[in-house]
């Protein structure tokens, strides 16, 4: 199938680029969709496209089409896992915990969140402390959470996360940064020449957090449909990740949370098929 040429959009930044449809359909295959259901949602959205049209707005267009398919409902849950992550709220607590459960299922035991440390000139506090028997290695993380599209993060947040480890030397052995946005080519330069680990959206390649999330089912409990007040209720017990929902007592979760145990159980089918 032939596009419009030199088709233009603008992104959250407000930058202008080409329009790839080979990236909305690569995103659809990511999220589970066969390649004749991801041609399907590109020829769909393709008769809607416009000159400068906000990459917001096809996004939308994306995820109306996913819902018209028989077989997309599913992988309109999926296809949502950016904005997921952002919707956890303005403050980044709710994402440290989000993180701190994605490494435990990596392997890495998690030893504190947000400790005071004593660092040789100052005191610091860290947002995980956590432990990889794979590597021997105490790790101090640092998380930058942002909940706006359209935002990198810079060299000003890696050079910030490695003076305090430097600070902080006697009580880890590495560092990491981890955040939910893209990092700029600056941060990956200057983390490759000091040593400092990254786990951001799109990198490492092959290893990045949306790779992470979804080769282990990993999927935040804001990729359900679920009320403000559910999602405070779940949290409240510990909580953060989709499937863990289906670990748990459907009728003490009710109790506890005050939602109901059918309502939980339609829950539980739906990450069952989010995560198959």
């Amino acid at each position: 199938m032939k596009y419009k040429d030199r088709i233009y959009v603008i992104k959250a930044n407000g930058t202008r680029v080409p329009f790839d449809f080979g990236k909305v359909k690569r995103t659809c295959i990511r999220a589970g969709a066969s390649r004749d259901l991801a041609n399907s949602i590109v020829n769909k959205i393709s008769t809607q496209i416009y000159q400068d049209i906000r990459t917001s707005d096809i996004y939308k267009m994306v995820l109306k089409a996913l819902a018209s398919e028989e077989s997309g409902n599913i992988i309109r849950h999926r296809y949502r896992l950016k904005e997921s992550i952002m919707s956890m709220g303005p403050a980044g607590s709710l994402f440290e915990e989000y993180i701190a459960r994605i490494l435990e299922n990596s392997g890495y035991r998690v030893n504190a969140m947000r400790a005071e440390l004593d660092g040789r000139c100052v005191k610091h506090e860290v947002d995980i402390s956590a432990y990889s028997k794979e590597k021997n290695k105490r790790y101090m993380i640092e998380c930058k959470y942002h909940n706006l599209p359209g935002i990198f993060t810079g060299i000003k947040e890696s050079l910030y996360t490695h003076a305090r480890f430097l600070d902080l030397a006697s009580h880890f052995d590495a560092e990491m940064l981890v955040t939910n946005t893209k990092v700029s080519a600056d941060v990956i330069a200057y983390a490759s020449c000091i040593g400092q680990e990254v786990l951001s959206w799109r990198y490492p390649r092959e290893k990045s957090l949306e790779n992470l999330i979804e080769d282990n089912g990993l999927y935040p409990l804001t990729i359900l449909p679920l009320s403000k007040k559910e999602i405070l209720a779940l949290y409240e017990n510990d909580i953060h990740i989709a499937k863990d929902l289906l670990s748990r007592d459907i009728s003490q979760l009710a109790k506890r949370t005050g939602i109901s145990a059918g309502r939980l159980r339609n829950l539980q089918d739906l990450v069952r098929k989010i995560i198959t």
